[in-house]
């Protein structure tokens, strides 16, 4: 990049809140299972190669939509950057997404790679299907595989949180389109969100995220502190948030609110991080 200008769209260009906050949190679960210093900047690093290279991905397939849509918040759209710049990005972040996910063992790096492999499914036309929630289910619920795979001697998850993974992705992915949906049905994109319509996605969204935190309170084995149930109710609080504020266009209240209750939900899994191995 040749200016602080095309640095600072090529981190917008990457959708940072939730690159930073799927790598944050990742490490943060990595750390609460054991992890040294050393493994848990291994666990970071390879979440945020395999995120960039998604965010960045998106921005590149859809350029010319969002040219078309004058979506001036888009760095490439905008002319903050160039497409090609963004791809010459992306595919650094992908060159290095694979030996970092190797780099934690076969088992978790392969995990990893489905990760990342779902996200960019989505963006290359899943997304404008009924089965745009699929990339979701599977990413998400890979994510925690990977970082229990990459503990001594490859440990299997347990399906509670595979499961709980699932629902938090797909809860995301419906309130994530929101802001976008008419935009993207002018644009052909009709992905069960789109299809369901505005009012029926916010409800489900909010109810999977409910469920998510419901799936890490109660899945761990013994019983469940009082604090476990403190922590779902804020969960449950957030999520109906989500579905109930940020009506006006274009607003990404649901998918600030959808962000801090997979931080509850992740609190609650630290919270029991023993539980995982």
């Amino acid at each position: 990049m040749s200016s602080p200008v095309e640095l600072v769209a090529l981190v917008r260009a990457a959708h940072a809140p939730p690159t930073v906050a799927v790598t944050a949190l990742g490490t943060v679960v990595a750390a609460s299972t054991g992890r040294g210093f050393a493994g848990c900047v291994l666990v970071a690093a390879t979440l945020l190669a395999g995120q960039l290279s998604i965010g960045w991905s998106n921005d590149v397939i859809d350029a010319a939509r969002d040219v078309a849509a004058g979506r001036l918040d888009k760095p490439i759209a905008a002319g903050e950057i160039s497409k090609s710049g963004v791809a010459v990005a992306a595919a650094v972040a992908v060159a290095l997404c694979v030996p970092l996910s190797l780099a934690n063992g076969w088992r978790a790096g392969l995990a990893h790679l489905v990760v990342v492999a779902g996200g960019w499914a989505y963006n290359l036309g899943l997304k404008r299907t009924a089965f745009s929630w699929l990339p979701y289910a599977v990413s998400f619920g890979a994510l925690p595989a990977f970082l229990v795979l990459g503990l001594p001697g490859s440990p299997s998850p347990p399906p509670w949180v595979l499961l709980a993974g699932a629902l938090l992705g797909v809860g995301a992915h419906f309130l994530n389109v929101l802001p976008d949906l008419a935009d993207d049905l002018a644009a052909g994109i009709r992905g069960l969100p789109h299809r369901i319509g505005e009012r029926a996605a916010r409800a489900a969204g909010a109810v999977l995220l409910a469920a998510a935190a419901a799936a890490v309170t109660v899945g761990p084995p013994g019983p469940v502190p009082g604090w476990a149930y403190a922590g779902l109710t804020a969960a449950v609080v957030l999520a109906a948030a989500a579905a109930l504020l940020g009506r006006a266009p274009g607003s990404r209240a649901p998918f600030l609110l959808a962000l801090l209750t997979a931080a509850v939900a992740v609190g609650l899994l630290v919270g029991r991080g023993s539980s995982l191995s």
